[in-house]
């Protein structure tokens, strides 16, 4: 289901756009509708959109050529795991399931998930998301260790990027689960935190759900609950709650609803979408139980009306050692095995990421966000398939460059073969020798 269009709204403080405001103008650039166009940014909003070599920067604004880019709108992260990130080389289990409690060997001290939680981030950043929701675990004996280190990395990112942390709490019902329940509460009493869960791990999943849809509403903040969606008893009355509850309501993975029949599928996926629930499937694959694997079916959550985002999951953790947390690979595997179209597929990781965050939503069209991604290429399928040189925009400046180069030699046979940038550079020792270079 694509995000509903809205018109262009002024920027909310007049000063983003007044005197002092910065000023980019990226020239040059190609849209995925095949235009070629400059766009002026000025504060944190595209100022203008014109044909390429029409527009020209504010005076004493800087100015980026694109010339070989596609400018799309940046991509968003709506599920990550900040304490596990980049665990994967810990001398202990690091599992999403296992309370990291000091009962096993693996690094779990607030300074230690901080420089992962930021690294992992920035890693994220590169990619093109300009902003994140993060799963951090809060558990009973080990306080809110890890989500105070998640804080910590959203301040430090200010001005880089936008990190939203989500206390997920694993039992929270009958008298074991008082202690969570606090914590819950006063995660989200710290202001900018999202309500979580895993009901999947509690003995009473209804009772779980039940303690964190009532402590969002009581709070004013989103819910997002970690689950397979293989229990089309616990999705029905996910449903009949989310309805009551004014901010929004996302679940994800959901690979488990695709294990079940067609016809009860189909039914969970009407009640979700009647009452606004969201669905976030990760097609790279499960996070959480290393063993959980499988995507949530896309093509009949969307038939049905639910708004389906895709998020990375598992960054080289326990669950994925190998996760690379980038939003295109998402939009490349939602149209290589989920039959999406390439339009389809990114709007999974732009457009409708950044609904499910609530966040604005950003057209390359004057009035809109500047949060912007330029990717080497001219096409969006090709740029799906291979995007390695990426020019990350976020509220308006550059923040994130990645440039990649892959050179050749000379061919032996002397051919006069088609070069694409072709270019000459003195030889190397133990080099291509003066090849043809492509830019990627």
């Amino acid at each position: 289901m694509s995000a509903d269009r809205k018109q262009p709204q002024p920027p909310e403080d007049g000063a983003a756009t007044g005197a002092g405001a910065t000023s980019l103008l990226l020239s040059h650039a190609r849209l995925a509708d095949g235009r070629a166009v400059d766009v002026r940014l000025v504060g944190d909003r595209i100022e203008a959109v014109g044909t390429a070599g029409s527009l020209g920067p504010v005076a004493g604004g800087a100015r980026v050529d694109l010339t070989g880019h596609l400018l799309l709108p940046a991509p968003a992260e709506p599920h990550a795991h900040a304490d596990t990130a980049l665990s994967a080389d810990s001398p202990g289990p690091a599992s999403y399931d296992v309370p990291c409690d000091g009962s096993y060997d693996v690094p779990c001290d607030g300074e230690e998930v901080q420089r992962r939680a930021t690294e992992a981030a920035l890693l994220q950043l590169g990619h093109g998301a300009t902003a994140l929701r993060a799963h951090v675990r809060i558990a009973a004996g080990r306080g809110l260790t890890s989500l105070d280190a998640v804080l910590r990395t959203r301040r430090s990112l200010h001005g880089l990027g936008e990190l939203t942390p989500v206390a997920v709490p694993r039992l929270l019902t009958g008298v074991a689960g008082a202690e969570e329940r606090a914590l819950l509460r006063d995660a989200v009493r710290r202001g900018g935190v999202v309500a979580g869960g895993r009901p999947d791990g509690d003995p009473d999943p209804a009772g779980h759900l039940e303690t964190v849809l009532t402590v969002a509403a009581e709070h004013g903040v989103p819910a997002d609950l970690h689950t397979e969606g293989d229990d089309p008893v616990w999705l029905a009355r996910l449903a009949a709650m989310a309805g009551e509850l004014g901010a929004g309501v996302t679940i994800g993975p959901c690979a488990g609803l695709a294990r079940l029949p067609s016809e009860v599928a189909g039914r969970a996926a009407e009640r979700l979408a009647a009452a606004g629930v969201a669905v976030v499937c990760l097609p790279q694959g499960g996070c959480g139980e290393a063993g959980s694997r499988g995507v949530a079916p896309v093509g009949l959550l969307r038939a049905a009306g639910v708004r389906v985002a895709a998020g990375s999951g598992a960054l080289r953790d326990a669950a994925n050692p190998v996760g690379r947390g980038d939003p295109l690979e998402a939009a490349y595997l939602l149209a290589s095995q989920g039959g999406l179209a390439p339009e389809e597929a990114y709007g999974a990781v732009s457009a409708e990421a950044r609904a499910v965050l609530g966040l604005p939503e950003v057209r390359v069209e004057a009035g809109f966000p500047a949060e912007l991604l330029a990717v080497r290429g001219e096409r969006l399928a090709g740029v799906l398939s291979l995007a390695y040189s990426r020019i990350v925009v976020h509220r308006g400046r550059v923040v994130a460059r990645t440039s990649a180069v892959r050179e050749y030699c000379d061919s032996a046979a002397a051919l006069d073969l088609p070069r694409q940038a072709r270019t000459k550079r003195p030889p190397e020792p133990g080099g291509p020798q003066a090849g043809p270079v492509v830019r990627s």
